[in-house]
């Protein structure tokens, strides 16, 4: 009752004095925006969407407006929130954030993020990364394609619809540098121009370009990691020129959706504290009196409003060597890829059998095919088959042959051990039962060499020789008395 009166009291004195309405407005809007300050409290309905491809930085980002120094990553659709304080009217409040996951198939879980109860409530970021700005043309498209189709979905009545487009044209409409008359510290903002009616009806259009695709959201485009660009001038050679093409390009598309346009780093923390103060400002209508940020090329700020083609064709003076219609992808190009050395096991494929088969056949017929190794049992290449020398005792019986077993091919024990036995002896000239030469056993003559093809016999040699062709006549006894046994045997019978 009492800021009634008062209220009344100026605006009696107004209209005598002035005899216009224009000052009763003024003073009736700033009491009534003390009024409404004083009796409010921050709502608790109010909610931020995020939306982007998987490493747009996302996680850190919330995690930064948390203030969390060690996110974690998750899948799906996560939930979070931001402490929101009002230090004027000492009020305390939760942001719910829901942070979707970039993977297609989760796009159905945006019913529980954005429906008919919190489609009034909610704003959206649309994060992009720095990292990959040959991207940023697909990834846009894609996800404000998913949210239209979202929205258009939604079983919304057409006047809430309605408001909601409405709100937006009138937010651009009145948009107006605050803070710039008002003392720091005060709780109040500069009202919107659009208080009356008479306003109203000199309310300006909107600029060129500006809200061609209104979907009744409050939408907000993050850059984030800035902090890459030097690494783009470095590694990719990019050049100013393509910072401004990037900038133009994307200014133009926050223009035509109505968005406002942030670029951030977590890294270097660049503004994520301005860009907090800006989602409450939006939210919850708090101050915000930072003004557009234009001149730094790695924490661009432009406010929902501000922004028009006039003020964005100041970039197109430093494009040389490409123009602001060029399709995006022409000018800003990904590249090439790299190929990485793996520590992988190569795999390796068997060959098919008849292929190979095959060439074995061909180096058969072209007589190519590798030479069998020889069997330990054969006799070497080059080596020399030396007689047999007639063993001592097998003269004996002159009308008897040596049985077969004793031949060199014949298997079995005997007939090795003879072999053996007989290889043994052969290797000098003359018998072992022989009359012994001076180079087979006699002693050496000093200064005389032995004869070529000789071996020098010691007597321990000599002893050797002696035992082998003992052995070799025991086994001959052996062998034909058996034979005469069994000849025996047979003429009895």
């Amino acid at each position: 009752m009492e800021i009634a009166s008062q209220t009344n009291g100026i605006t009696a004195t107004t209209r005598k004095k002035d005899g216009t309405e224009s000052k009763e407005n003024l003073w009736s809007e700033i009491l009534g925006e003390v009024q409404k300050q004083g009796s409010t409290k921050l709502p608790s309905n109010k909610s931020v969407l995020v939306v982007g491809d998987n490493s747009s930085g996302k996680t850190s980002l919330i995690a930064k407006l948390q203030g969390v120094e060690d996110p974690k990553k998750g899948s799906g659709l996560e939930y979070a929130y931001i402490d929101v304080r009002d230090e004027y009217r000492d009020d305390l409040t939760r942001l719910g954030v829901w942070v979707l996951d970039g993977d297609p198939g989760h796009t159905n879980l945006l019913k529980f993020a954005l429906n008919e109860k919190s489609y009034a409530h909610t704003l959206v970021i649309l994060a992009v990364s720095m990292n990959t700005p040959w991207s940023w043309l697909d990834q846009l498209q894609h996800w404000l394609k998913i949210l239209a189709e979202h929205v258009d979905k939604l079983k919304l009545e057409t006047e809430e619809r309605q408001a909601a487009r409405q709100k937006l044209v009138t937010a651009w409409q009145s948009y107006c540098e605050t803070g710039d008359d008002l003392d720091p510290g005060s709780p109040m903002k500069r009202s919107t121009r659009l208080s009356s009616a008479d306003d109203e009806l000199d309310a300006l259009p909107l600029p060129e370009g500006a809200l061609t695709t209104n979907l009744g959201l409050d939408i907000v485009v993050v850059v984030t990691k800035t902090d890459y660009m030097t690494t783009l001038e470095k590694e990719f050679d990019y050049r100013d020129e393509h910072f401004d093409f990037m900038q133009q390009w994307i200014r133009r598309f926050c223009l035509a959706h109505g968005a406002s346009l942030f670029y951030t780093s977590v890294k270097e923390d660049k503004n994520c504290d301005l860009l907090y103060k800006y989602l409450t400002h939006r939210i919850y209508d708090l101050p915000f009196r930072t003004p557009a940020l234009v001149v730094e090329k790695d924490a661009v700020l432009i406010p929902a409003g501000w922004d028009n083609m006039k003020k964005i064709s100041i970039l197109y003076e430093n494009m040389q060597t490409c123009k602001p219609d060029d399709y995006y992808t022409d000018i800003i190009v990904p590249p090439p890829q790299r190929k990485t050395a793996t520590n992988r096991e190569v795999e390796v494929h068997p060959e098919d059998e008849q292929i190979f088969l095959g060439r074995q056949q061909q180096l058969l017929l072209q007589g190519q095919a590798p030479t069998r190794g020889e069997s330990p049992m054969r006799s070497q290449p080059g080596a020399k088959l030396t007689p047999r020398t007639p063993v001592a005792g097998s003269q004996g019986s002159p009308n008897k042959k040596v049985d077969a077993k004793l031949t060199p091919g014949t298997p079995g024990g005997e007939g090795v051990l003879a072999n053996f036995f007989n290889s043994l002896l052969n290797k000098k000239s003359g018998s072992p039962g022989g009359p012994a030469t001076e180079f087979s056993g006699s002693p050496r003559t000093p200064g005389r060499q032995p004869p070529n093809g000789l071996e020098e016999v010691t007597g321990e040699k000599l002893s050797v020789r002696t035992d082998a062709a003992a052995e070799l006549d025991r086994l001959t006894r052996s062998v034909v008395s058996k034979k005469e046994a069994e000849y025996a045997t047979q003429s009895d019978c």
